[in-house]
């Protein structure tokens, strides 16, 4: 903890923002002056209740939650001193770090999102093996929206006119809202959030930012703090910034498409290529492992109800588990790339999915075919959209599969499935109570 208290004392912060990423991947914790968190430090004394990992995104409690003890006990936040960042959007000084969270006995509370990443890093690694991850995260820039009721609308841009068209890699397009990038930039480089490149994607103001490849864990933590990030800089120009897997009927849905490889962790070697530079055995099983196990995981890749009209043909979003080399029709592209960089690129999970469990999903696939040598489909050459529609088609769907998959279980944990279950079934079951502006236009004085 000596980092920690190094870094408040060297920076003069006065509060500490401390942060548990919840199911749904929104910030939940406490705020504390810094000489309290200092304190704290010492006596285990940041506490939450155990039910927060089974809050909903609109912050109900399901009320069939089998998973939290009956007294909705405490449990003990453990920052992870890795993560002390500063909050640079505050005139105060004021820093964040993630916690882990704990029961009294100092057992990890294990259906916490952060928790089932690290468990299945550490099958990994008790093969010597590491994953290294790339996520893309696509957004989009929408109008300030304060009734619901209404279709969201692109933002006005310096040029004083709403995007109209398709402005994919434009240059000019993106400049148009070059204050707010300019921020995002140095919010990110004032928290040691390590993005690559900035693009225009197909949507009217949907943007991707790139991060580096790095360590799965860090690189997780960096998407769940950048989506705040990105939030802050737009709301400071009076914009909405939404991660909302498909926000807008006529325009293509956002993903986080997800670059992973697998490298020896004494060497750091690439073990997807061998030293002639082909594919190995090994990178095979991976992709194979994705394709038998990812429609059941779908939960954690498109968790809400809206995740799923993103998925539809000719979106440039996958239908299915295909494979294909530099096809970005298919769930699954193995981009052109040197041996030592040989990796594949999950298409399938939504920008809306909490990172660490998008992450974790896609990492457990993986490694379940390599444990278990499966071998992938021919790839796929052409449009995958021609070949049949395999992803489950809604979130009741993809519930079902979630549990009837044992391997998942075993790999995730049995108490993790239940509680995603019990969320998202409470989230579902709300979705189904309300009447959409559809039903009442189409249905009302029709049927």
């Amino acid at each position: 903890m000596g980092f920690m208290e190094d870094f408040i004392k060297k920076n003069r912060i006065t509060e500490v923002e401390c942060l548990v990423p919840d199911m749904s991947g929104i910030a939940r914790g406490k705020i504390v002056p810094a000489e309290k968190f200092l304190r704290i430090l010492r006596d285990r004394g940041l506490r939450l209740p155990e039910a927060i990992f089974v809050q909903t995104v609109t912050g109900e409690y399901p009320e069939d939650d089998s998973v939290t003890s009956d007294e909705n006990s405490d449990i003990y936040m453990i920052p992870d001193e890795r993560t002390i960042r500063f909050v640079p959007w505050y005139e105060e000084p004021t820093a964040q770090v993630i916690t882990d969270c704990v029961y009294a006995d100092g057992s990890p509370v294990n259906f916490s999102p952060r928790h089932v990443l690290k468990r299945v890093l550490s099958l990994y690694e008790e093969r010597g093996w590491k994953p290294m991850v790339a996520p893309e995260l696509e957004f989009f820039l929408v109008q300030v929206n304060k009734d619901p009721d209404y279709p969201l609308v692109p933002p006005v841009g310096r040029n004083g006119r709403v995007e109209s068209g398709r402005q994919a890699f434009g240059i000019d397009a993106v400049n148009e809202f070059d204050p707010i990038f300019e921020m995002v930039y140095d919010f990110c480089e004032a928290q040691d959030i390590d993005i690559d490149t900035l693009t225009h994607e197909a949507g009217a103001a949907q943007i991707e930012i790139n991060f580096n490849h790095g360590d799965a864990l860090e690189l997780a933590d960096q998407a769940f703090l950048f989506k705040r990030t990105a939030r802050e800089a737009a709301l400071r120009h009076q914009v909405y910034a939404t991660f909302m897997a498909k926000p807008m009927q006529n325009e293509p849905g956002s993903a986080m498409h997800i670059h992973q490889s697998v490298v020896d962790a004494d060497s750091g070697r690439n073990l997807f290529s061998d030293a002639s530079g082909a594919d190995t055995p090994l990178f095979m099983s991976h992709i194979a492992g994705l394709q038998k196990y990812l429609p059941y995981a779908m939960p954690l890749l498109a968790p809400n109800v809206n995740s799923y009209r993103r998925l539809v043909p000719n979106s440039d979003a996958p239908i299915n588990v295909h494979w294909g080399r530099d096809n970005r029709t298919t769930g699954l592209r193995v981009p052109v790339s040197p041996a030592d960089s040989r990796r594949v690129e999950n298409r399938v999970a939504g920008a809306d999915a909490n990172p660490y469990l998008a992450i974790a999903a896609s990492l457990a696939c993986g490694y379940l075919g390599m444990a278990q040598g499966l071998e992938p489909t021919d790839p796929v050459k052409g449009s995958a959209y021609r070949l049949a529609f395999t992803l489950p088609r809604h979130q009741g769907d993809a519930l079902q599969k979630f549990n009837a998959c044992k391997p998942l279980k075993e790999v995730l944990g049995e108490k993790f499935l239940d509680a995603v279950t019990c969320v998202k079934e409470a989230e579902y079951e709300a979705y189904h109570r309300v009447i959409s502006s559809w039903e009442r236009e189409n249905l009302l004085l029709n049927v």
